[in-house]
């Protein structure tokens, strides 16, 4: 059985460490994933507007039967929506897909520059200050327009999630969210199944009894960032929860830190209109 999963203290929120993501889960293979984790012990389900997979992710979570408060949910609103009414409208609509009067936390899925980002972060809190959210946040935000959107809000940011793994240094956005009160949270956490290959993971995990995958979500988790790995397999399901009873080593640590390079971004949607933190 795997360990107890630990929370992250995010703005008002602690969220599970570990989530299942669902990105690419299409055409109904959300359902079964969602089923099988929540009974392998997930408790944190990340979904999106632009996944088309609301409405299978709903029946999963439905199926499962677990009381609403024991499952973290978290959905993002696509960028068609961000005005006000659209962004509220969009929001009723993903709620009604996953079957809940409320998720967890709403995220804005990339950053736009229209409209004023003032007139979307004001929707944000709007869905909040109406219940259908208990956390709002941020994905792909680099870390200056992530500070801005702060500063534009009333309520806390509880994290923004962002592309982060071995390959990839965010140290600048670890230490802003940090700053203001927020997480992190890791999406491609494995670097779409590349860490498997990687010598220094191989060798720290044959230390421990593991994988380099769950080498590389201990590292994560050990420093404070929430993860949320997707796969399609049961197998891999249990593999990447089983990561709560061995710890790294500050050398360790800095080993995996050392494995980040310029050219290790593996998504790159941002708006031209902005750019990425150098490191």
């Amino acid at each position: 059985m795997p360990h107890s999963i630990p929370d992250i203290r995010s703005g008002d929120v602690a969220m599970p460490a570990i989530g299942l993501g669902t990105w690419q889960l299409e055409n109904g293979a959300a359902q079964p994933m969602v089923e099988k984790a929540l009974e392998l012990g997930y408790r944190h389900v990340d979904t999106a507007q632009i996944y088309g997979n609301e409405q299978d992710v709903g029946a999963g979570l439905a199926a499962a039967g677990l009381p609403r408060d024991q499952v973290f949910v978290t959905t993002k609103v696509w960028i068609d929506h961000f005005r006000e009414g659209d962004l509220q409208r969009s929001v009723e609509e993903s709620l009604k897909k996953l079957r809940v009067p409320q998720v967890d936390l709403l995220l804005l899925h990339w950053p736009k520059p229209q409209p004023p980002l003032a007139e979307t972060m004001a929707a944000l809190n709007d869905v909040r200050d109406r219940g259908l959210t208990r956390a709002i946040g941020l994905s792909n935000f680099p870390s200056a327009l992530m500070a801005k959107a702060a500063s534009l809000s009333a309520a806390p940011i509880a994290t923004n999630q962002i592309e982060y793994h071995p390959y990839l240094s965010q140290k600048t956005l670890i230490a802003k969210a940090k700053a203001i009160g927020a997480s992190i949270t890791a999406w491609s956490p494995l670097a779409q199944g590349k860490v498997a290959d990687e010598p220094v993971l191989i060798e720290i995990g044959q230390a421990h009894g593991k994988t380099p995958g769950q080498v590389t979500l201990r590292w994560q988790v050990q420093q404070g960032v929430v993860t949320i790995p997707k796969t399609s397999s049961e197998k891999r399901l249990a593999e990447n929860l089983d990561i709560f009873d061995f710890a790294l080593s500050d050398e360790e640590m800095a080993r995996i830190h050392a494995l980040a390079r310029p050219d290790g971004r593996l998504g790159n949607w941002l708006d031209k209109a902005f750019a990425w933190d150098a490191e």
